[in-house]
């Protein structure tokens, strides 16, 4: 036994000093930043944790059981990685174990040709003017919708979570331009829909604690802890989806515009494609869109000045009296000249990222000289 571990250590550090000679370069280790451990330490201020390490280190490493992860906030190093040499970093086989129980084989998880297809379909059907129609509609109205429950609790001087009214308010938008269905979760009518909600929310804090718990593989084989709460809420998610599909897929309105109808009717798409490419358009447009406005209103009460010249400007291009008269007329000739609105957006993204972190892993090919 003993014999077999040294020659199995022995061939790792051959293998090692080979690919260093193959790539004719002397291998470069980054500074170690902390472990996992640190991370799990940290869960609850991660991003102001990896932050710190980034203002010590542009590039770092993270050390974990059996792997170790490089992070770098380096421009050029995130030029070259997410543009010049897209082709070379993928999502990798470790992203996909984690996000496949939830996503699925959706654009977020999967690399190569399932990547490309999904990305040009996403791409072509987000291009068409009716599916941005509908998308401006509808996040009007549901804006409408949210300023009314906003003002009402400022009238009668109750406090309220605004980040919580705001991802539910996202919600509501993307699954009626996703499914074409009203969801209703920020007035709570819709008892199924607040079910997927939740159930949605809860797997994907568990699906993100995957990152930091070395156990969680053994606890999906046993079934227990946070990996059986993780499979009942997929259970639920599932049932709800599957249960829209059907209902597209047996009835088609030709004249539908959301994104799943718009899916069923380009081919006679698998259930569980559908399901997948769903439900990662659902994952990448609430959580980005409602953090964002939670950060941007923070910003806004942090500075009185800033704020006043937003609402200044807003006022002055829309000189509506009420809610529903603004809404009325909002356009895009309209947004175009809030200047100043824009750039508030713009630095608040630029400082509070809704995805500060982008996973990669690296395709790395050895080749000997012919």
């Amino acid at each position: 036994m003993t014999i077999t571990f040294f020659i199995i250590v022995f061939s790792v550090l051959i293998a090692g000093f080979l690919a260093g000679k193959l790539l004719g370069k002397r291998i470069h280790y980054h500074p170690i930043g902390g472990t996992i451990f640190n991370q799990l330490m940290n869960f609850n201020r991660l991003h102001h944790y990896m932050t710190d390490l980034a203002t010590k280190h542009k590039t770092y490493r993270l050390i974990a059981p059996f792997r170790s992860e490089v992070y770098t906030a380096d421009p050029a190093n995130i030029e070259y990685i997410l543009k010049t040499n897209f082709e070379n970093y993928g999502k990798g086989w470790h992203n996909y174990s984690i996000l496949k129980d939830l996503l699925g084989d959706g654009i977020f998880v999967v690399d190569g040709e399932k990547w490309k297809e999904q990305r040009k379909v996403s791409s072509l059907e987000f291009s068409t003017k009716a599916l941005r129609d509908i998308s401006t509609t509808v996040f009007i109205e549901n804006a409408v919708k949210l300023a009314g429950i906003v003002s009402e609790s400022s009238f009668s001087n109750q406090p309220f979570d605004i980040q919580e009214l705001f991802m539910k308010s996202t919600l509501d938008s993307i699954f009626k331009v996703a499914f074409g269905v009203d969801l209703d979760s920020t007035g709570g009518s819709y008892e199924e829909g607040e079910r997927f909600s939740r159930a949605f929310d809860d797997a994907s804090a568990v699906i993100a604690w995957r990152y930091v718990d070395v156990f969680w593989k053994i606890k999906k084989a046993l079934n227990i802890g946070s990996e059986a709460k993780l499979k009942e809420n997929i259970r639920v998610v599932d049932e709800f989806v599957y249960k829209l599909i059907r209902n597209k897929t047996n009835c088609v309105d030709l004249r539908r515009n959301d994104i799943l109808s718009r899916f069923v009717k380009l081919s006679e798409a698998d259930p569980k494609y559908l399901r997948d490419i769903i439900l990662n358009f659902v994952m990448a447009g609430k959580d980005t869109t409602a953090t964002t406005l939670s950060w941007f209103f923070y910003m806004m009460c942090k500075h009185a000045r800033v704020q006043e010249k937003v609402a200044r400007e807003i006022k002055e291009i829309n000189r509506a009296e009420n809610v529903s008269e603004f809404a009325a007329n909002l356009r895009e000739e309209a947004l175009e000249k809030m200047h100043y609105l824009h750039a508030a957006l713009t630095e608040t993204l630029r400082l509070y990222p809704p995805v500060p972190v982008v996973r990669k892993n690296i395709f790395v090919f050895l080749r000997t000289a012919p």
